[in-house]
């Protein structure tokens, strides 16, 4: 496993990072715990989470599996998902993270986080406010560093400017939707972050599986996977022209001794700003398949001639 620097912080991350927004629903703790154990042993160290995932259960399933271990992971949470019915349970007000902070630190059985990330960004707070929240926390010991999920390109550098005024800690991270068929994030919040020094962590980038081939032309969607009963995610992804572009890229990563998953996570590590990708698993030997990108470095040529492939496919 290699690692790099979260954007101009001094922690380590491992490149291929382990998303756990399975944990708690589609997978019990057994199954969790043996996905965070194989993790651990391929040197996977940032272990990606939120308050919300399996309703509080995927923190959970994590506490219990790295007792004995914290030294070894790098745990990301998250905040601002809507928690339960009523008033301030949801958002990024001091009054809901300061609540939040604590439930997340109980269930996964630790005394601080290492990267508290903003999940989604909240219209009705003031950003001086969430960030001083934040700030609080960093002092007080129970966070280490902050970053953020889902924010537009203003809105990092609104709170990085806001952070810097106000002389607070400040992101170092953010966590977009990031993937061969979803490169929004290229156009502003990339150049974004590295003008800013932010680390990128992007999530989804086998989108929801269609990058690992599990998805057949004219055939029925597998039972258990990520579209499975999502007719609108299905009329979305699963067209002609995807599975046009998915046989070129596939063909591209034989050719060099390598799969389609190594392919989707090599590309995005080839932008210097990506520090970790974020790659869900519900089996130990899908922590394996997405560990084996971590060694292949695309050379400039080969990351445009992926590029070209892509952009071929945007313009039909």
């Amino acid at each position: 496993m290699e690692y790099r620097r979260l954007g101009n912080s001094g922690l380590e991350v491992s490149v291929v990072g382990l998303g756990t927004n399975n944990f708690g629903w589609r997978m019990d703790a057994q199954q969790a715990d043996k996905v965070i154990h194989q993790a651990i042993e391929l040197g996977i160290n940032l272990l990606d989470s939120s308050n919300s995932y399996g309703r509080g259960l995927s923190e959970e399933h994590i506490g219990k599996s790295i007792k004995g271990m914290r030294s070894k992971v790098v745990l990301a949470t998250k905040v601002s998902s809507s928690t339960s019915d009523g008033p301030n349970q949801r958002g990024t007000s001091r009054k809901h993270i300061m609540e939040e902070v604590e439930k997340s630190l109980t269930r996964l059985g630790t005394d601080y986080i290492d990267l508290y990330q903003i999940h989604y960004p909240d219209y009705d707070t003031p950003i001086e406010e969430t960030l001083r929240t934040l700030d609080d926390l960093v002092r007080q010991g129970k966070v280490r560093y902050i970053g953020c999920s889902n924010y537009a390109a203003w809105r990092v550098a609104e709170a990085i400017w806001t952070s810097r005024a106000l002389h607070l800690e400040t992101f170092v991270s953010a966590q977009p939707e990031y993937n061969m068929l979803d490169r929004r994030a290229e156009r502003e919040l990339v150049p974004c972050c590295q003008a800013y020094g932010l680390g990128i962590l992007p999530y989804y980038p086998l989108s929801s599986g269609f990058l690992t081939g599990k998805y057949h032309r004219g055939q029925p969607v597998p039972e258990g996977t990520r579209l499975s009963g999502n007719s609108r995610a299905q009329e979305r992804t699963l067209t002609g022209s995807n599975f046009d572009l998915l046989e070129r890229l596939a063909a591209f990563a034989v050719e060099r001794e390598h799969t389609m998953v190594e392919l989707a996570i090599a590309w995005l590590l080839a932008t210097p700003a990506v520090s970790s990708v974020i790659a869900g698993a519900t089996k130990p030997e899908q922590v394996v398949d997405n560990a084996k990108a971590a060694p292949w470095h695309l050379t400039p040529q080969e990351k445009q001639q992926v590029n070209d492939i892509l952009d071929a496919a945007r313009r039909g």
